[in-house]
């Protein structure tokens, strides 16, 4: 195969890849996993008495696909939520 042959392949590869990237399915599924891991890293926190919780889930749909986690301070027994601040897990 030569050379633009080979270039042909692979261009249509990645475009098939960002396509898969951009389905329904994906999206989905990538919100399923980060809503499940949203839960356990909250009940974690609370368990270890943390004053700290993921409150706010920001999904950036690239290669790979991000989740962005909003986590804010809960004040002692009013648990109001407070002082955001931004933490990035890849998904």
């Amino acid at each position: 195969m030569s050379i633009l042959g080979k270039a042909k392949e692979l261009t249509s590869k990645a475009v098939d890849r960002a396509v898969e990237f951009s389905s329904d399915e994906l999206i989905a599924d990538t919100v399923i996993k980060a809503v499940e891991k949203q839960e356990k890293v909250n009940d974690i926190l609370e368990k270890r008495g943390s004053n700290y919780r993921v409150s706010e889930m920001d999904l950036q749909m690239g290669i790979p696909p991000t989740v962005v986690f909003g986590i804010r301070r809960i004040s002692g027994s009013s648990k109001a939520l407070s002082e955001k601040e931004i933490t990035t897990v890849d998904v």
